[in-house]
């Protein structure tokens, strides 16, 4: 390709600066394409006349048939240009201004995090392409995070794109396939120095989260909110899910909804209880790299709707001008059209008043809040039980005083703990106490709990 023409597409792509008196209506977003294949897409999202695009990783995949003869950077940089030289892409890049991230394989190579050898390299082609200016500070910050803030006062949608390569830990494997496929499933890694953003991109994130907005498109190139299937994704790591979700509840953030990508396919999530408002992960991968055919959806105990074959981008509409301010989140196919969608009142993304733990936990122990987001997990929690309940031979004991309210965890004392010091134990014995209790996190019906079979699980805190 001449010098010439790479002059030309770097020029299409510089991105308008955006209005700041005009609020954002419509937002287009996906991931996933390959350059050296069509991808009719493209226009689709142009003919919606979006007022911004969200790149959000896999924007190219540089790994995947590498051009001959050329090193690692040199194949990147030629596939870059390939994807500029696309109709589809130069039409939406006229259309409307971009902001991007990247994925595994427009970082470098599948599924690497910190330890790939060409990072900065890499990092210095995607700033290229999606034209950052040279003297920008991005061009000597480590990672591609960035973030932009856009519309009036009181119409105000924060974009906050995350980097969740650069600064990631290796991940761990199972030892072995799981059984009948040929798929090693990621486990959880449990180092407590792993990390999926690193120290400055969580410095950074924590400062976004504070800035005042109405929306924010919080963008992970990898699903947050699903937990249970066995490819990448926020739970590889606990722990800093857990950080992540705790620091939208202490930067009391609202209105955060999450967008994610790399799976090849699209659907919607939602964790009622992770922020203290049902925090919704919209997936959209595959703009021309998604499951042609049907496939079985991937396991997901937080999915809502799903769209599990077929290309696809993810598209938000706003209503600013309804008494209440609703957002619709989107996924529509090829041809444009809408095949899954949620409307949401911006209302209903706020924290509620949270009244303080009236305890906080010891050492080692953590509190009933934090126990809701560890299901599958063996935990001490410590907590003074506010309201309890009876079912047949259970004691019920819960961490709120209502055992509706979202944010209630729920200690199960079964009939073969009821022995020794429990054995004659009715709820007035718990009422008002604080407790510390042994366990490992289940749900019932949605709600985390932990099931006391033995008498040692749990002990009064004085």
């Amino acid at each position: 390709m001449s010098r010439l023409l790479v002059t030309f597409f770097a020029c299409l792509l510089a991105l308008p600066s955006f209005a700041q008196d005009k609020p954002l209506a419509r937002i287009a977003f996906g991931s996933c394409s390959d350059q050296d294949k069509p991808v009719p897409i493209f226009d689709k999202i142009a003919d919606l006349k979006p007022d911004l695009y969200l790149a959000m990783g896999d924007n190219i995949y540089a790994d995947i048939k590498p051009e001959k003869g050329l090193e690692e950077m040199a194949s990147m940089k030629i596939k870059y240009e390939k994807l500029a030289a696309l109709p589809g892409w130069q039409r939406l890049v006229k259309t409307c201004p971009m902001l991007a991230t990247w994925d595994d394989h427009d970082y470098g190579k599948n599924d690497q995090g910190a330890d790939y050898p060409h990072k900065d390299a890499s990092q210095q082609l995607f700033l290229d392409f999606f034209s950052v200016p040279k003297d920008s500070p991005r061009r000597s910050q480590k990672g591609v995070y960035n973030s932009a803030i856009i519309g009036p006062e009181g119409k105000r949608v924060q974009i906050i794109l995350m980097d969740t390569r650069y600064f990631r830990s290796k991940l761990k494997k199972a030892d072995k396939p799981l059984p009948g496929t040929r798929i090693v499933p990621y486990v959880p890694q449990t180092d407590p120095e792993a990390t999926f953003l690193g120290a400055e991109q969580w410095k950074w994130l924590e400062g976004e989260l504070k800035k005042p907005a109405q929306l924010r498109l919080l963008v992970s190139s990898l699903q947050v909110v699903t937990e249970d299937h066995p490819h990448e994704k926020w739970t590889n790591i606990p722990a800093e899910r857990d950080r992540l979700y705790k620091l939208i509840r202490e930067t009391k953030a609202n209105g955060v909804v999450i967008l994610s990508g790399d799976r090849h396919l699209a659907e919607i999530s939602v964790d009622p209880k992770a922020v203290g408002y049902p925090l919704y992960d919209v997936t959209s991968s595959g703009l021309n790299q998604a499951t042609k055919t049907w496939r079985e959806p991937e396991p997901n105990r937080h999915r809502v709707a799903t769209m599990s074959h077929g290309d696809n981008f993810g598209f938000i509409t706003i209503d600013w001008e309804a008494a209440e301010p609703k957002i619709s989140l989107q996924v529509r196919d090829v041809d444009g059209e809408i095949t899954i969608k949620d409307t949401v009142p911006l209302g209903h993304l706020k924290p509620k008043a949270v009244a303080e733990l009236p305890v906080k936990p010891g050492d080692g122990a953590i509190s009933p809040r934090d126990a809701l987001t560890k299901v599958g997990e063996k935990v001490v929690v410590e907590m003074k039980v506010q309201a309890t309940g009876t079912g047949g031979t259970r004691i019920f004991l819960n961490s709120e005083k209502a055992f509706r309210d979202p944010l209630n965890f729920t200690v199960v004392l079964n009939a073969k703990a009821k022995t020794g010091k429990w054995e004659k134990a009715t709820t007035d014995t718990f009422k008002n106490k604080t407790i510390r209790v042994t366990g490992t996190v289940s749900e019932y019906k949605g709600s985390p709990q932990i099931e006391v079979n033995e008498e040692k699980q749990i002990e009064f805190v004085e």
